[in-house]
């Protein structure tokens, strides 16, 4: 069997398990259904794009980024600037202050780096930097927190923020990529210098104060008040039960209003989420076939080398740090377009880190079919993974005592069992295929 034909067959096996997963309520087998099946792909879509500009960092040029959760928030908070419209009055009462208030950060920093630059080293050099950061910081605070507390004062049950652009909600998609690889830009320039375990460390360190100031700046994203009823690019279920042209066509095939909007909202998503993975697939294969890709993955193998060479590796490093990252703020944006809300308090390591990590390896680290097959699949047994292994300890403890302290615990340790289950699978691949499944050529 070749190789392509095996990378096919896994491709085959996940699609199957989507089938399985939406047959199995018509045979009367678990609790599985299409409404479930179209779920798990479509955030299994969403998944693999994440899971591809981490293999960009990482599989290309050996980037260490842990601070995936980060990014993926910086495109939800996209969704919210570019789709939602604008807060009535905020502009005027605060928001004019505030954007001047950044402008003034922005230019205290500029001040402080200047004034390393042109100052004698030393205390001149010292005392110039303190002075501009302390009397920058005071003017700073004096113009931001009027504005803060007049938009945040606004219809606070609902609003309290500036709200947004009110622009077409797919054009929040590429602005959250724009959006993350600035962040990334600016992160880049102060960590790529590090060895790979502290560019590990400032990653994380980085992702948790963007999720700390979406939670606590409410006028940017009303915190942990979350955001609800974002545009969509597809229909609000409940209008297409109202309308009696949908009804009527959904009668005809034999559904349901209800069950035949959520079929046609997720299906719709579905669709979207293929094309954005085909063309970043598409995109990310040409760039690691041209002679780009094999000059950043020269420098992945050998740092050395290539800078003897002649290769600016510093400047490399910065360009796929960005495109990675910029990749995944456009599955953040995705993602939160899919939820319809903005919700702060859900972003946690575990999920957006660790299991895009764990989809990355698993897949094949360096290969980007291997990064959408790891995207698929591992969020596929995420998902089911928990229901199944509580069926197993129902079917394992069948005979022991209703009451009994043994198969209550058991029961109760049901929940662990994603994590448990994504052990084992990391264990198993790095034991039997090292290189993933689908290795990189």
């Amino acid at each position: 069997m070749t190789e392509r034909v095996k990378h096919t067959l896994l491709f085959i096996g996940v699609a199957l398990l989507l089938v399985l997963e939406g047959t199995t309520s018509a045979l009367g087998v678990f609790s599985g259904s299409w409404n479930s099946s179209l779920t798990i792909l479509n955030m299994g879509l969403i998944s693999a794009i994440m899971a591809l500009g981490v293999n960009l960092q990482w599989g290309f040029a050996g980037l260490f980024n842990v601070g995936i959760m980060g990014f993926t928030a910086l495109g939800g908070l996209a969704v919210v600037l570019t789709s939602m419209p604008a807060t009535p009055g905020a502009w005027d009462i605060g928001g004019q202050r505030i954007l001047l208030a950044l402008v003034l950060g922005a230019t205290t920093i500029g001040g402080a780096i200047l004034a390393y630059q042109k100052l004698a080293p030393g205390r001149p050099r010292m005392v110039g930097m303190i002075a501009t950061l302390i009397a920058g910081f005071f003017i700073y605070r004096m113009v931001l927190d009027p504005g803060v507390e007049a938009v945040e004062s606004i219809n606070p049950a609902l609003e309290g923020n500036i709200g947004g652009l009110g622009l077409p909600v797919l054009l929040a998609w590429p602005i959250g990529g724009i959006l993350a690889a600035g962040v990334a830009w600016v992160i880049g320039k102060t960590a790529l210098g590090l060895r790979s375990d502290y560019l590990a460390i400032a990653t994380l360190g980085i992702a948790e104060i963007i999720l700390s100031v979406l939670k606590n700046e409410d006028w940017l994203s009303r915190g942990v008040k979350n955001v609800v009823g974002l545009p969509r690019p597809v229909p609000y279920e409940v209008d297409l039960q109202n309308d009696p042209g949908f009804v009527a066509s959904a009668a005809s095939w034999g559904f349901d209003p209800t069950t035949a909007s959520t079929l046609y909202v997720k299906l719709g998503y579905s669709l979207l989420f293929t094309v954005v993975l085909l063309v970043l697939l598409w995109m990310a294969q040409m760039a690691l076939k041209s002679p780009w890709g094999r000059m950043m993955r020269a420098i992945r193998d050998n740092e050395v080398a290539a800078n003897a060479m002649g290769k600016n590796v510093t400047r490399r490093h910065l360009q796929i740090f960005i495109l990675g990252s910029a990749v995944c703020g456009i599955a953040g944006a995705m993602m939160t377009t899919l939820d319809s809300q903005l919700t702060p308090g859900t972003y946690n390591p575990l999920r957006f880190t660790f299991l895009i990590w764990v989809m990355v390896i698993v897949g094949g680290s360096g290969n980007n079919f291997g990064s959408v097959l790891g995207g698929l699949l591992v969020w596929f047994l995420w998902i089911k993974v928990e229901p199944l292994g509580t069926i197993l300890i129902e079917v394992l403890t069948a005979g022991m005592d209703p009451d009994s302290a043994l198969r209550a615990h058991l029961m109760e340790s049901a929940a662990h069992m994603r994590l448990l289950t994504m052990g084992l699978i990391l264990l198993l691949v790095l034991r039997f295929s090292p290189r993933g499944l689908i290795p990189e050529k």
